[in-house]
């Protein structure tokens, strides 16, 4: 599958002097991007990011696929069954140090994920220590939120019953009563877990309790305060925050991977519109994506607008 993926981006590079209509230099290739699970931040600009760098760069729209999350993406990514994916820096971090991982590269940081421990507000759970023993849900297998989830798990020493669901399933379940909590690792608002909030009060635990055990271990992950304007919380909740990357291999043509690092800034608003994490989106921190470096391409780019060296 790797040279399918290499000789669509090579025949797209011989096509590109015979178009009008594309953005400069950008060669109008067949792409294809992994993002999430379907209403999710990672989809929901996933799907924004493909129409955008069809209509800037005049390209064929890059067809958008959903997945589980990071694992399952930066697995395509590296098998050549994707050549865009969205990852958290935490699972993309402990890829890049194992074999083969050493030719993802990045485009961009993108926004940064909320890690969101969501219960019912009328319920006896209040704190993560509470969790002890109950049905929690820490995400589907393959995914950025159950990496996340077990870390945190292991953290605070907790032994929990797990179901494994996408962020959708673990809603309806716990509106059902099935579970007793979920995690879910995302940009806020979550429209899954927005639309649980309409009809079911909601509380969202606070993790600062277990924060230095788990950045002792995991010094990727930062401490962030979630407004409470996100789900029409009572109060704000401190939590965990994580950044996400927006990822591409050594096998991508620095020219694509220019063209697609400009598209994203040029296409802010709109992506905006599709999710409003993406206001976070910044120039500046956007080189920010050790230890996975960055595209050559990418990195043109950036020094090209003054924000490397």
């Amino acid at each position: 599958m790797d040279r399918h993926v290499t000789r669509r981006l090579v025949l797209g590079g011989l096509l590109a002097g015979a178009l009008t209509g594309c953005g400069a230099d950008f060669p109008p290739v067949a792409l294809t991007l992994t993002t999430g699970s379907a209403g999710a931040v990672y989809h929901q600009l996933g799907v924004a990011l493909s129409r955008a760098w069809a209509t800037k760069l005049g390209i064929p729209a890059p067809t958008v696929l959903t997945s589980a999350g990071s694992v399952e993406n930066l697995d395509r990514l590296l098998a050549g069954h994707a050549d865009i994916g969205f990852s958290a820096a935490d699972a993309a971090s402990d890829r890049v140090r194992q074999p083969g991982g050493d030719r993802l590269r990045a485009l961009a940081r993108m926004h940064d994920d909320y890690i969101q421990v969501v219960v019912p507000a009328a319920g006896p759970v209040t704190r993560l220590a509470d969790l002890r023993e109950r049905r929690v849900s820490v995400g589907p297998p393959d995914s950025g939120v159950q990496l996340v989830a077990d870390r945190l798990l292991d953290a605070a020493g907790l032994d929990v019953q797990r179901a494994r669901l996408p962020v959708g399933d673990a809603a309806a379940a716990l509106a059902r009563g099935e579970i007793d909590a979920f995690f879910w690792s995302g940009g806020v608002p979550t429209e899954q877990v927005a639309d649980l909030a309409k009809h079911t009060p909601i509380r969202l635990l606070d993790l600062s309790g277990v924060f230095p055990a788990l950045t002792a271990r995991h010094p990727e992950y930062g401490l962030v305060t979630l407004p409470a304007s996100s789900y029409g919380l009572p109060a704000p909740v401190t939590t965990v925050l994580l950044p996400n990357f927006l990822l591409v291999t050594d096998r991508m043509p620095d020219e694509v991977a220019h063209g697609l690092a400009q598209g994203i800034f040029d296409a802010q608003a709109h992506l905006a519109a599709a999710n409003p994490s993406a206001r976070s989106l910044d120039l500046r921190s956007a080189i920010e994506t050790v230890p996975v470096p960055l595209h050559p391409g990418a990195l043109a780019y950036y020094r090209s607008a003054h924000y490397a060296g």
